[in-house]
């Protein structure tokens, strides 16, 4: 599922191994911020203002102060060793963009929905899409201040979740934070992978 591509050098191209990771969810959980505060690299991100025109298309439901975005897509990188880097994806929220999530899912190797906990049914969309394509995903809750605290079993009820699936809280803003979930997700997606396959 990860792919392997080449990265050009001073020398002779390179071969290297890339593991590309979406990050999905409802509009305005944060799934720019997370990407901003984890990518080594200055992220790539298409974010434009929210206009008067968009709030009849876009509901701003609950993050009333959200003044731009991301129509296409965010794009962050980690470089995990010389020869093995992670290219992070964070999906466009919004049902208008969601027919790019199929270009946006090829050769991933997993997926992070993150959440809103005052906003838990936002992520539906996103949980049904990984399940119906087989793509192994965690759920990250990020702690908005001032969102009531569920515990993650709470959550997993909730979103009628499998008792082996990770959840996670987080705060998207910090680092530390965000590696906490992406180290999470590539241990689950190793888990799984060491199932046996049914017969």
């Amino acid at each position: 599922m990860a792919y392997a591509g080449y990265e050009a050098t001073s020398g002779p191209a390179r071969r290297h191994r890339a593991i590309k990771i979406l990050l999905a969810g409802g509009f305005g959980v944060g799934k720019t911020t997370l990407v901003g505060a984890v990518s080594e690299i200055r992220p790539l991100r298409t974010e434009e203002p929210l206009t008067e025109s968009g709030k009849h298309v876009d509901s701003i439901a609950g993050v009333e102060r959200k003044t731009t975005t991301t129509v296409a897509m965010d794009f962050g990188r980690i470089t995990l060793r010389d020869d093995l880097v992670l290219y992070l994806f964070g999906t466009p929220g919004q049902e208008r963009f969601w027919f790019m999530w199929d270009e946006l899912a090829l050769g991933a190797l997993g997926a992070v929905v993150l959440a809103d906990t005052r906003r838990l049914a936002d992520c539906f969309p996103a949980i049904d899409y990984f399940e119906r394509r087989d793509i192994p995903f965690i759920i990250a809750l990020n702690v908005f201040e001032g969102s009531r605290r569920y515990s993650t079993e709470d959550v997993r009820v909730a979103l009628d979740l499998d008792p082996s699936l990770p959840i996670i809280m987080c705060d998207a803003r910090s680092r530390e934070s965000a590696k906490e979930v992406l180290i999470t997700l590539i241990e689950h997606v190793l888990s799984v992978a060491d199932q046996p396959v049914p017969r």
